[in-house]
């Protein structure tokens, strides 16, 4: 299993990073963000930080959300002619992402091309030393080894895995989080929903992941909504629980929904979250008859009463209905339509999500005709 060197949280943990920086002998920070983040002062919570305690600093604040390739390699030009020693991410899935990318190929120049990191890399060297400061509780990338990239030109994601780009220190503020609007907390947080189902049933899941994956999802079916509406202890409860839930997920895999969440985010720019949180509950059906006792335990997680004496059957239909329940509590969308797909798109979203690395974790096994099912279900 592999985690970050060290990690800080609870609230004001960010204060850590000067004394981290000086502790660890970094010059020069090199920040990577997001126009938006930069705009509303987010960012601008660790760079006052870099400011006080006089450590030098460059801020690439350009990444956009479905980072593209391009976005990677202008920060790997921009952190070359910064002089910097250290990365510092301050964002969600997309700074995070970013980030890990530019560190890998400033340490493994032979992939500048960036494509060629898809999959499993062999890379031979660990990448620039990464602090990872998450303003969103989902993603979780501050703790896994997976990062993920679009291609625009070919109009789709790749995912990266790589024990190399593993941040060596890790900053789960939970006040980083607070200022996200409600929708992005909705969609980060059905991210770690899918992050922490995914992984307790993926076919690598062993006993150490299921501890943190059962864990996970026990604290998000209780914390989730409250947080997305503002409370601050519930707020703290999800930017733990992703934690947990990468820690875990990065080790054994996902499976089906992220696969065919993928090509809605490389097609239609679907945000992450909001696809993982329209397949979630449909995927689980289909995947059930795989499933074992464990969406017994997903029931009894969400509060499903007799959860644990329950038939199989009706145990693992509870596990799926608490889940959808909770999807159209938060408002999500319900379909794919609502995020730009239609009939005529089906086919080749299928064989993207069919031929990305995230399928083979699957519990049940899925051809290209079963994904085209599943999508034309949801249209």
């Amino acid at each position: 299993m592999i985690w970050n060197q060290t990690a800080y949280f609870g609230a004001g943990s960010v204060e850590v990073i000067p004394d981290e920086l000086a502790r660890r002998g970094f010059t020069k920070a090199f920040v990577v963000s997001d126009a938006v983040l930069v705009e509303t002062g987010v960012t601008g919570r660790v760079t006052d930080l870099l400011d006080r305690a006089r450590v030098p600093y460059v801020v690439y604040g350009d990444v956009l959300p479905n980072p593209p390739i391009e976005n990677v390699q202008a920060g790997v030009a921009a952190f070359r002619a910064s002089g910097a020693d250290v990365l510092i991410a301050v964002g969600g899935g997309s700074p995070q992402d970013t980030c890990k990318a530019i560190g890998i190929i400033v340490a493994n120049p032979e992939f500048e091309d960036v494509r060629s990191l898809e999959g499993v890399a062999p890379t031979k060297k660990p990448c620039v030393p990464i602090i990872a400061v998450p303003t969103t509780a989902g993603t979780a990338s501050e703790t896994t080894i997976n990062y993920v990239i679009t291609d625009t030109e070919r109009r789709r994601k790749f995912v990266c895995v790589d024990p190399h780009d593993i941040p060596v220190l890790a900053v789960v503020d939970p006040e980083m989080m607070a200022s996200a609007p409600r929708a992005l907390k909705v969609a980060t947080g059905l991210d770690a929903l899918t992050h922490a189902i995914e992984g307790y049933t993926t076919a690598g899941a062993w006993e150490l992941s299921d501890l943190f994956h059962l864990k996970a999802i026990q604290v998000i079916a209780t914390s989730l909504a409250a947080a997305a509406d503002g409370d601050a202890d519930a707020m703290e409860r999800m930017a733990l629980a992703q934690y947990v839930a990468g820690m875990g997920y990065s080790n054994v895999g996902l499976g089906l929904v992220h696969a065919m969440a993928h090509p809605l985010g490389a097609l239609y720019s679907a945000p992450h979250g909001v696809a993982n949180g329209i397949l979630l509950a449909p995927v689980m059906a289909y995947n059930a008859p795989a499933s074992g006792e464990k969406y017994r335990d997903i029931a009894a997680a969400f509060g499903v009463e007799g959860a644990a004496t329950l038939p199989i059957d009706e145990a693992r239909a509870a596990a799926v209905e608490a889940v959808a329940a909770l999807t159209r509590d938060l408002g999500n969308p319900t379909s794919i339509t609502a995020v730009g797909a239609s009939e005529a798109d089906v086919a080749a979203l299928a064989k993207a999500a069919f031929e990305d690395v995230c399928a083979g974790g699957n519990p049940q096994p899925a051809s290209v005709q079963d994904i085209e099912a599943l999508y034309r279900s949801l249209l």
